[in-house]
């Protein structure tokens, strides 16, 4: 009976299985899902550990001895903070990571730090990225180092042409180089592992006899350092409903294989670093040191040079993927200019994409394309995200009180402590190494999205009606209509056939220079518009824009007034060349020195029409 019923709805249970699949075809699974959306993860691995080899090596070969104590405590918190965004996934399904606990359960100021932290974590990881990429480029061809800038900031140039020209990311496409990179890494690893001596011995690093001593303030300072490594950790908190179903879980599976990974990476080139006693060499990685003790320079070393090259560019990729997406939501949210959540042609978010490539080749040209002067500044606005979204999560907790509510609460509330002072620790400890910039820039970007809110506030509050019915014919009287000429032209004409449609006698208006005489254009006007009212004021203010604007203060300060201004559209890419921009500049005179309504008439003229005497 059971076999009878499904043959007999083998239709609808295929059209529905169809349907099923076509719904879940652009969705993420726990590999795809890794591949796409834990890059920035990944690809820490390439610059994390050399930041703490730079701090350590400055006690000496004593000093390079704690670097996997401090790797091992960064993992630590690593899993901590797995552990904690496996709440949020399951908290928060419909993604948004901190910016959307904090605005769920700690209110608007707090839900506009975690926004402008994560901006901060956008830009200084296509920064980051490109810098480490480059790094690893030129560790393998030692010549291309004078170019260092230039190559990052073409780099850049490329990845934000693409980005504008609505080039799409695919997590499938990602799947090939990040395989490639971690079958890499674990490659150097365990061929490292193996051998009882380097395969290729780099130059002497740089310890120096007179080593500093080992203290807590330069653990500390190796920690807040190596820190930069967890970036990205949240980034499949914030994709969520991109997940197949069940979405919560297999992001949550997601999740925890990032932390396996990625702790067990940094773990293992720690090691690598104690075993070969190896020491930062001025224009060589750490990992390419490690690479080249491992598997020698022969061609794996090239292959784990161009992996690290190219996972680190599609690193940055994210980035503009991520960036003018929640740029978006908060010019939705009205705490960015509206024009961020303009699509244009090619469903991209070109104000957002301009935004990042700008402010990430800004720090590539300051830092002068230099890795290890930009990963310092990583790490606050990420432990500021991580801290606000904890924090929230301990707030939810004790708002639903679910089961299982206490030791939720009591794992969220750790990590917001842990990552709290991480977020301490770092500041202080990357103060005076630029981390000040990033103290100065959160509460700035927050002050600026708050005036941002208070404008469009303001401007809602103004446009507001009153809930009372409005009856047309007691709106009040007939508004003035004005129309500025410079001569008796077609452009002319076009603008008192737009201004008729608003009243049946409008006004146009002429401003004359001082001493001119105007008998001639009156005679003119009054043969072709002899119905039509002229009225002629003098340039009193050296502007059009500002006379005309006078004018309309001084005759009409209570009435509605409406100015038409006819332009000219080109319709030629040479055209676009030749209009003046007077009518722009007259409208800008007048929305800023009066009441006045500007009306803009974009006319366009006909290129077939041409005047025979400008025929070649």
């Amino acid at each position: 009976m059971r076999h009878a019923v499904m043959i007999g709805h083998r239709g609808v249970g295929s059209s529905q299985a169809r349907s099923r699949r076509g719904e879940g075809r652009g969705k993420l699974s726990v590999a795809t899902g890794l591949a796409g959306l834990s890059l920035d993860a990944m690809a820490s691995v390439s610059y994390g550990p050399e930041a703490i080899v730079l701090v350590l090596a400055v006690a000496g070969g004593s000093g390079l001895g704690f670097t996997v104590p401090v790797t091992a405590a960064i993992a630590a918190l690593l899993a901590v903070l797995v552990a904690s965004y496996r709440q949020v996934i399951a908290a928060f399904p419909d993604g948004g990571g901190a910016y959307a606990v904090a605005r769920s359960r700690l209110g608007r100021r707090a839900s506009l730090t975690a926004a402008a932290s994560l901006i901060v974590d956008y830009v200084l990881n296509v920064a980051v990225s490109i810098a480490a990429g480059v790094a690893a480029l030129t560790s393998a061809f030692p010549a291309l180092l004078p170019y260092t800038v230039w190559i990052a900031l073409t780099i850049l140039v490329g990845i934000t042409a693409l980005n504008l020209r609505g080039i799409a990311d695919s997590a499938r496409a990602f799947m090939v180089p990040t395989v490639v990179f971690v079958a890499s890494i674990f490659t150097v690893i365990v061929a490292g592992l193996l051998r009882s001596e380097p395969a290729r011995t780099i130059g002497e690093g740089a310890v120096g006899s007179n080593a500093q001593t080992i203290g807590i303030l330069l653990l500390l300072k190796a920690f807040s350092s190596g820190c930069a490594a967890l970036t990205g950790v949240e980034a499949i908190a914030n994709a969520v409903p991109s997940f197949k179903k069940p979405a919560v879980v297999n992001a949550q599976r997601a999740e925890v294989a990032l932390g396996l990974l990625l702790g067990t990476m940094l773990l293992g080139l720690a090691v690598l670093i104690e075993k070969f006693s190896l020491a930062p060499v001025e224009g060589t990685t750490v990992l390419s040191q490690l690479t080249a003790a491992s598997l020698g320079d022969g061609a794996g070393y090239y292959i784990v040079q161009f992996a690290t090259v190219v996972l680190l560019a599609l690193a940055a990729n994210t980035s503009y993927g991520g960036l003018p997406t929640l740029m978006r939501v908060l010019a939705d949210d009205n705490v960015l200019p509206h024009r961020f959540a303009r699509r244009a042609s090619r469903d991209v978010y070109r104000y957002g994409v301009l935004a990042l490539g700008l402010a990430a080749g800004v720090l590539l040209i300051g830092s002068g394309g230099n890795m290890n002067a930009l990963v310092p500044l990583f790490a606050i606005g990420v432990f500021v995200g991580f801290t606000l979204a904890q924090l929230g999560m301990v707030r939810h907790w004790l708002a639903v009180r679910t089961r299982g509510w206490r030791w939720r609460g009591a794992l969220n509330g750790a990590g917001a402590v842990l990552t709290g002072v991480a977020a301490l620790v770092t500041t202080a400890m990357k103060f005076g190494e630029g981390a000040w910039l990033i103290v100065v820039a959160l509460p700035l970007l927050v002050a600026g999205m708050e005036r941002v809110r208070a404008a469009y506030e303001h401007l809602g509050d103004r446009l507001t009606v009153g809930p009372q019915p409005i009856d047309p014919r007691v709106i009040g009287a007939r508004p003035t209509v004005l129309v500025p000429v410079s001569g008796v032209t077609e452009l002319s004409r076009m603008a008192l056939s737009a201004a008729v449609t608003m009243t049946a006698r409008p006004a146009a208006i002429r401003v004359c220079l001082p001493g001119e005489s105007t008998a001639h254009f009156t005679r003119q006007w009054q043969d072709r518009y002899p119905h039509t009212e002229l009225i002629l004021i003098e340039d009193t203010d050296n502007s059009v824009g500002l006379s005309l604007a006078r004018y309309v203060r001084t005759h009409y300060p209570d009435q509605t007034t409406f100015v038409v201004l006819a332009t000219i559209e080109p319709t030629t890419s040479w055209h676009r060349l030749l209009p003046t921009h007077r009518a722009g500049e007259i409208a800008h005179a007048l929305r800023k020195h009066s009441t006045a309504m500007v009306c803009q008439v974009a006319c366009r003229i006909d290129p077939a029409h041409r005047d025979p005497r400008l025929r070649a």
